[in-house]
């Protein structure tokens, strides 16, 4: 294409500002805009155009002519309807803020990778000369070493409970509407001293005047960044302050007196002034722009789409730098408690592209059949111990169900019972719970005894609001404990109907086959399934106490003689075969101390060969061994964000041959 035809989805001042822009831009122009109200559309087009007017969000993404479309609705539909943009493979621009939290951030670019598009968050700032001005200086040190810098953003609305300001339903409040630029800019600053686009803070703490509607109406947060960086932000839509920022160095100090440049129907021409410590004068650099920041914006954004990029360079948004502005917002709400009542678990979350959860017809996903249960199993399962709050429970369960999975692991002691109460209420909120397998686990030490097995399996349930578990773990054993003890009292609730099936996790040899042994002997339910840790890298020394490993020979001769069914945590070994490990990498203490050593290396070395052969991820080689076993094995995984298990399934695709596993196992030496 030569130029961009550009549809703006929403009507209201921030779309009349970039439709401005647009008039003035090199790559593009607008084309189409859409409205809930076809009247409200007609009208923009009229104002704004020529352009074709639609009475629908929908319809102006069923144009095939329509190339890009910006993203300018109220915050809380950002994600449903760039992700329904990528799907329609229109390029999607989305204003500030890219989402409402770091979850839905994370599902909108997995819909643009999905669908090979481009997608930026709409800081214009961040596209006028002024900013890249600003980067050059700080980058040369001009005022030494930063180490404070102050931002603000803040405004005095008049208070009014249905105003988007002010609505909770709305994500109002002034972190989400101006707060997210002073994150931002925060960010930028600790990147440009260390010589990169962005930094992330390492401390965030805030605090906030919440009003009335439960919003935050101003607000300040401290950030600390490594290497010493301290920044004061402040935002609100409930007062006016000095909109300016401020950056104090070893050498002198930086006051950047229009920092947003935002006029809406103009241009602005940067100023940033220097005050070098021990110097009278000041130096001001002056940035001429030659369109209003909105229209710097859309050519930003329509240069990068001409050349083919998914990304615009920095210091334009890139996917990383949002997700961390997204992140930082999440934590500066955590600190002040701002949770909006459509974000509490109680509410009854809907798909963050609000439509009706269902498995993709395309997915790959394997099942296998595990003993004495009446549903196959996908042979992925999730691991549900990370997650903090619903949304981000939500939006990585519903992706994992859309991707083909639906067995689910949790377990009594997860992060005290909150990961329990997450996925009961996910259940529940979806109407799943027929189509899933839900593992539950309980019985870890100390309190490993009978009685507590049957208190913790109780609660567990009550949690998960559910009346039985398909799969129930014993966490650990209890030697001390005769075996027998353990089998009846799991066979009492599996009479009782609690549970389907059960097994043991990180139990050895001897007492699975004594546990079997005496099961058969009372004409009982055994031990159907084990959950030990199993990978391709050996458990050097375990992250836990009371850990077993089954990766080696002796346990693999036995669970391929037995048939036993294994649910395999830390399948791909907690990430030794990412680009977190290596030979000289040792931030992560953890990782070193149970993964770390020559043979372990060796198997990485061969996996990455591998792995380049078969033009997918290493991890996706250590997933392929697990599932290539010959005996049944479910592999449990562990993604913290979305591209994680994106890129655990890959290696559903890869098929192994018994010699690339004895090589890969290093056994054909």
């Amino acid at each position: 294409m030569s130029k961009i035809n550009w549809g703006i989805i929403g009507c209201g001042s921030i779309a009349k500002a970039f439709a401005f822009g647009l008039k003035g831009a090199e790559t593009g122009k607008l084309f189409a805009v859409a409205s809930r109200d076809q009247a409200k559309a007609e009208k923009f087009a009229a104002e704004h155009g020529p352009a074709k007017a639609y009475g629908s969000y929908e319809a102006i993404l069923e144009d095939k002519e329509v190339t890009a479309v910006y993203i300018a609705t109220p915050h809380p539909v950002h994600a449903e309807w760039a992700i329904r943009a990528a799907r329609a493979k229109k390029h999607v621009l989305v204003e500030k803020p890219f989402a409402v939290n770091h979850a839905e951030a994370m599902a909108m670019f997995e819909a643009a990778v999905a669908n090979d598009v481009m997608m930026m968050e709409a800081f214009m700032y961040r596209c006028h000369p002024q900013t890249a001005q600003l980067v050059e200086l700080l980058s040369e040190q001009v005022i030494g070493n930063v180490r404070v810098m102050q931002a603000t953003f803040s405004f005095q609305a008049g208070f009014n409970a249905e105003s988007r300001l002010f609505k909770n339903a709305s994500a109002g409040g002034g972190i989400m509407d101006i707060g997210c630029y002073t994150t931002s800019y925060a960010r930028l600053v600790a990147g440009a001293m260390a010589g990169q686009p962005f930094v992330d803070p390492t401390e965030v703490k805030g605090v906030a005047q919440l009003g009335q509607t439960g919003v935050d109406e101003y607000a300040v947060a401290s950030l600390k960044f490594p290497g010493g960086m301290l920044a004061q932000i402040s935002c609100g839509v409930g007062v006016t302050q000095e909109n300016v920022v401020r950056i104090f160095g070893t050498e002198g100090h930086i006051v950047l007196p229009n920092p947003y440049v935002a006029n809406r129907t103009g241009t602005d021409t940067g100023k940033i002034i220097v005050h070098r410590n021990g110097e009278k004068e000041t130096q001001e650099y002056l940035d001429e722009a030659s369109n209003s920041s909105f229209g710097l914006e859309a050519d930003v954004f329509g240069h990068a789409v001409l050349a083919g990029a998914k990304q615009a360079p920095a210091p334009a948004m890139s996917w990383t730098d949002t997700l961390g502005n997204m992140a930082t917002l999440d934590r500066w709400r955590d600190s002040i408690g701002l949770v909006y009542e459509f974000e509490k678990p109680a509410a009854v979350l809907q798909t963050v592209d609000r439509l009706p959860l269902k498995v993709r017809a395309d997915h790959n996903m394997p099942f296998g059949k595990i003993p004495n249960l009446d549903k196959p199993a996908s042979r992925l399962v999730m691991g549900c111990d990370n997650q903090q709050t619903m949304p981000h429970a939500a939006i990585m369960f519903d992706d994992f169900i859309q991707r083909g999975g639906n067995t689910f692991d949790t377990a009594f002691g997860y992060g005290g019972g909150k990961q329990e109460a997450l996925v009961g209420q996910w259940i529940q909120n979806r109407g799943v719970r027929d189509q899933i397998v839900l593992l539950g686990k309980g019985a870890h030490s100390p309190h490993c005894y009978p009685m507590n097995l049957t208190d913790q399996l109780m609660t567990s349930l009550e949690r998960l609001k559910t009346d039985f578990l398909d799969i129930y773990i014993m966490h650990r054993d209890n030697p001390n404990v005769p075996v027998g003890e353990f089998v009846d009292v799991l066979n009492q609730h599996v009479k009782a109907g609690r549970i389907k099936t059960f097994g043991g996790s990180n139990w050895t040899m001897a007492r699975l086959t004594e546990a079997n042994e005496y099961a058969k002997k009372n004409g009982l339910q055994g031990f159907s399934v084990v959950s030990n840790n199993f990978s391709l890298a050996r458990m050097v020394d375990p992250p836990w106490n009371g850990c077993i490993s089954s990766s080696d020979a002796e346990w693999r001769a036995w669970l391929t003689k037995n048939q036993m069914t294994l649910m395999a945590w830390s399948s791909q070994a907690r990430g030794f075969f990412t680009d977190r490990a290596g030979p000289n990498k040792k931030e992560d203490k953890e990782l070193v101390r149970c993964w770390y050593s020559d043979d372990n290396f060796k198997r990485r070395e061969r996996v990455v060969e591998l792995a380049r052969q078969f033009n997918v991820q290493p991890i996706s080689i250590a997933l392929a061994y697990v599932l290539a076993q010959p005996f049944p094995t479910f592999a449990l995984i562990g993604p913290r964000i979305l591209s994680e298990t994106r890129t655990s399934l890959e290696g559903l695709n890869v098929n192994l041959t018994t010699e690339q596993l004895k090589w890969l196992n290093l056994e054909s030496d």
